[in-house]
């Protein structure tokens, strides 16, 4: 048998946990356990503690990484990090280096140094590459690199590997550099036929009545009347909005303010945070979305209940790599090591 004990920094609710827990392989001997997970936001560890971890709770660390003790975590073969993306998002202030997020993947290098496990899987968003003129992810793969690993980063289009929902994430992938294995990208071939609707997604079961972190969204009569003369696909700029419900904004007109999802497409792409028009809205029903019909999107499964109130619940699911897309590269991982062959494309970090 060979267990990765995997230990995760910024957890979140556990997108990259369950995906991992979940991952199977042809072998049935390689599989990927919990060790250990720390993040800074309360509801977050109670989110990742009841789904991914309840017999264990004392493993999920709440704690602000700049705080933590890193010597005094246990062992690990595998670690996962998801370093906060904040200062690299180009809907964010792209503060890069100079925000408060930019700098902590360095916490990332220092548990690659400390405890050298087997492989890595670090996470940012897809601006991480031109943040700085390309700098920030030039100097972060070297450090990765004289940490001791062969790195593979890859821009991953989720919507070509089957999930409802377009989001597009940089993915690197270490395999520490005295081991005799080679990762490959895996392609999203096996996955075209896959019905990825967000209709199929958010209806296909239906949402049991008795599901949680389902409440609807109370919407002003002014929303409701602008939701209506939005069509599926259309946002409040591009829609024919009478005088009075035209949004008075002016410079950068982004595109997923009262944005309908297309019924027949996956959906765009699923945020934690933002005021109103962020939601995600409904394409027949004048409505944002329900957390649930969000985490639907992100595809976790009906039975992850997530801790907090709804705004947190939000934002945790915003913040969540989709599992399912996240399983389908950890399984890649693990066919790597089995010496299993897999389909698989070049790496290649460009849209």
């Amino acid at each position: 048998m060979t267990q990765f004990k995997m230990g995760e920094l910024f957890c979140g609710p556990g997108g990259i946990a369950y995906g991992a827990i979940t991952a199977k392989i042809a072998n049935p001997n390689y599989k990927i356990i919990h060790q250990w997970a720390t993040d800074y936001d309360r509801d977050t560890c109670n989110t990742y503690i009841r789904n991914i971890c309840p017999d264990a709770p004392e493993t999920v660390i709440h704690e602000d990484i700049r705080k933590l003790d890193l010597t005094s975590l246990k062992p690990i073969d595998a670690l996962a990090f998801g370093f906060p993306c904040n200062d690299y998002s180009v809907v964010g202030e792209q503060k890069g280096m100079d925000g408060v997020y930019g700098p902590l993947y360095a916490f990332g290098i220092k548990v690659l140094k400390l405890y050298q496990p087997q492989w890595f899987l670090a996470e940012n968003v897809g601006g991480l590459k031109n943040a700085d003129a390309g700098r920030t992810f030039t100097k972060i793969i070297d450090e990765m690199r004289e940490a001791g690993y062969v790195v593979t980063p890859h821009l991953y289009k989720f919507e070509e590997y089957g999930v409802p929902q377009s989001r597009h994430r940089i993915i690197i992938i270490g395999i520490r550099n005295d081991l005799p294995v080679a990762f490959k990208v895996p392609s999203p071939a096996p996955f075209a036929g896959i019905d990825n609707s967000c209709r199929t997604a958010v209806e296909n079961p239906p949402i049991p009545a008795n599901a949680a972190n389902n409440e609807v969204t109370k919407q002003s009569d002014t929303v409701v009347r602008r939701l209506q003369y939005i069509k599926p696909g259309e946002n409040a700029f591009n829609a024919d909005l009478p005088d009075e419900l035209k949004l008075n904004v002016t410079g950068a007109k982004i595109s997923q303010i009262y944005k309908r999802l297309d019924p027949d497409k996956p959906a765009y792409t699923v945020t934690g945070s933002g005021g109103g028009g962020t939601h995600i809205y409904h394409w027949a029903e004048p409505r944002a979305l329900t957390n649930r019909e969000r985490a639907r999107l992100q595809t976790f499964p009906d039975s992850y209940v997530f801790s907090g109130s709804k705004e947190s619940v939000r934002r945790q699911i915003g913040m969540a790599v989709p599992c399912n897309g996240a399983r389908i590269i950890f399984e890649a991982i693990l066919n790597s090591f089995a010496g299993i062959d897999y389909p698989s494309v070049e790496a290649n970090i460009n849209e």
